[in-house]
């Protein structure tokens, strides 16, 4: 069967996978399965019941959820009616939900919870527009989404037929989902993509991925980003069991109960379960603490060019043997691939990764492009750890003269939502998208990212300086959480460092430095210490006007929920440059750290 409309995978997945576990999430500790025929059956369900309701092609629907089976019901029963799906991060601020439930000017929306439905509910406030609230969970007075169900139950007989005329009349060209990007600088843009977009998107990760029936995947990427979205569909095209985190804190359980083939992640997550291997290494003693150790070493020199020499392949070996054995076990034993992107990640975790037998295929693309622009395999010739990987079938990169990278194919969006004017500047005059990021591409095939466009600042001696690059630096220290380059128009760049409070309170344990607070831990002399030198350490890898001249460690731990971060954890640098404006004036004034 020929996929051109996402809800082809619909049919394809209930004639070719007759699955017990199609979706598969946890409810008072248990595994609660939904079946490939359960969700045939309630996706023509929920269409029926839009149509009783006087939904037609066109319209917009709203889901603010948390990952969960119910979510690809829905989603399936929008698109077959031709309603646009309008998918929303379930972490944003009222102000930031009522622009966009403004905006997209939908007809309903269906929250996951209580929270969220007091959050959406004072958000609809003064809109002036059709404001129905469904939910998943139970709340008192909020209908359950399943009374569209219920409806569309009621009326299988007057509307089969005619739903059957208008999924013949959607084409791979028509609007599919409207999808609000994050908003790092500014207010989000709604972007429009066809069926055409996202399915051909996710058929070229699938071939990429090699999934199996038999396989099972940890959705762990929020539904709402368009990375998540797409490996939730690529999953299905290949018809494997798709099983949805519990919570962030309980993706470790969750692998080892699982025992998944891959997962899908953002850099952040690596990061955090690399971390927890790290910490566990350092409560070792003695020998076993060596070894730990040692193996680690071994990860960090792993290449797959010099994966073949002799020496290299016997410490491996033995590093396997030894740890990272454990380290698979420990995440359920199976894990083959993991889909990372979103952000830069940090190199040495690739490596480390790739050497205890997991290998992450780093990608890079935008929620303009679907996501996917390129991807590393899982094999040679067409993996290059550092890089992002080359170009998948149907797309075309190539690099203007100011180093930013363009891009042609399939995936490119329909345009920004109500915004012809945007969606004009963001193409050039031959046609290709400009996706804002500066990159190189090396052998004729691999894309590196060095920085996004935007970010790029001038010093008054008009000297660039390219922030990303500099903070994946940064953060490649145990000691460094997060880190923000600053200097727009100064004399020098600076630099905000949000540390590693987890390993650093291990590390004074170590020392025996006594515990304290956040705020007494980044004036402690003995911390200062560590992160000039660990500054010092990194400029001498740095240009001079790259070089870090001054620095201030901060108190807080950056994440999405207190605003540093966006909901696909990149720094939200006007918030940071706002929160910390007295510290960045300290910076610039005084002649020390």
């Amino acid at each position: 069967m020929k996929i051109t409309r996402i809800f082809d995978l619909l049919e394809r997945y209930k004639n070719k996978f007759d699955k017990t576990d199609a979706f598969v999430s946890k409810k008072d500790g248990k595994w609660i399965k939904v079946s490939s025929e359960e969700y045939y059956e309630n996706a023509h369900l929920f269409s029926y019941g839009l149509m009783a309701l006087g939904f037609k092609k066109g319209d917009k629907i709203a889901s603010i959820s948390s990952n969960r089976p119910e979510w690809n019901i829905v989603d399936m029963g929008m698109l077959m009616l031709g309603v646009v799906h309008v998918p929303i991060f379930n972490t944003l601020s009222v102000k930031e939900y009522k622009y966009i439930l403004k905006h997209s000017e939908v007809r309903a929306v269906i929250v996951s919870n209580a929270p969220i439905h007091k959050t959406i509910k004072e958000a609809f406030k003064n809109i002036g527009s059709t404001n129905d609230i469904y939910s998943f969970n139970t709340i008192a007075d909020v209908p359950s989404w399943t009374v569209i169900i219920e409806l569309g139950r009621k009326n299988i007989d007057k509307f089969k037929t005619e739903l059957e005329k208008i999924k013949k009349g959607i084409t791979e060209e028509d609007f599919a989902s409207l999808i609000y990007t994050s908003g790092t600088t500014g207010t989000s843009k709604g972007v429009m993509l066809s069926h055409k977009n996202m399915v051909q998107n996710f058929l070229a990760a699938a071939k990429v991925f090699k999934l199996t029936p038999t396989d099972k995947y940890l959705s762990i990427l929020p539904l709402c980003h368009v990375g998540g979205r797409m490996g939730n569909y690529q999953t299905q095209h290949s018809g494997c069991s798709i099983y949805y985190a519990e919570s962030m804190a309980s993706i470790a359980k969750d692998m080892k109960e699982i025992k998944p083939a891959g997962f899908d992640a953002v850099p952040r997550i690596l990061e955090k379960i690399y971390d927890s291997i790290i910490a566990k290494g350092k409560k070792l003693k003695g020998i076993k603490k060596h070894i730990f150790f040692w193996a680690v070493g071994v990860g960090l020199d792993y290449r797959i060019t010099g994966f073949g020499l002799p020496f290299y392949k016997m410490k491996l070996k033995i590093a396997d043997q030894l740890i990272f054995s454990k380290w698979r076990e420990a995440i359920g034993g199976k894990i083959r691939v993991v889909g990372c992107g979103g952000a830069s990640l940090q190199p040495r975790l690739e490596r480390v990764f790739w050497a205890s037998g997991i290998k992450i295929l780093n990608m890079y693309g935008l929620t303009e492009t679907s996501p996917i622009i390129t991807i590393n395999r899982a094999e040679k010739p067409d993996v290059e750890l550092g890089s992002i990987g080359p170009v998948i079938d149907g797309v075309e990169i190539k690099i203007a003269d100011d180093g930013e990278i363009l891009c042609k194919g399939h995936n490119i969006m329909m345009g920004y939502y109500k915004n012809p004017k945007l969606t004009a500047e963001v193409f050039d005059e031959d046609g290709w998208f400009r996706t804002g990021d500066i990159g190189v591409i090396e052998d004729g095939k691999f894309l590196y990212v060095t920085d996004r466009k935007k970010e790029i600042f001038k010093l008054s001696n008009g000297k660039y300086v390219a922030p990303q690059s500099i903070e994946g630096r940064f953060k490649e220290s145990v000691f460094v959480d997060q880190a923000m380059v600053v200097g727009e128009n100064e004399k020098f760049a600076s630099a905000l460092i949000s540390p590693n409070f987890s390993y650093i309170n291990d590390w004074c344990e170590e020392n025996e430095i006594p515990l304290a607070t956040n705020k007494e831990l980044i004036k402690l002399p003995e911390i200062l210490e560590v992160f000039s030198s660990e500054v010092k350490r990194i400029n001498k890898e740095l240009s001079n006007p790259e070089k870090i001249l001054r620095f201030k460690l901060v108190a807080d731990e950056w994440t999405s929920g207190s605003g540093e971060l966006s909901p696909t954890l990149k720094l939200k640098r006007k918030f940071i440059d706002n929160k910390y404006k007295s510290i960045l004036q300290e910076v610039y004034v005084k002649n020390t750290y």
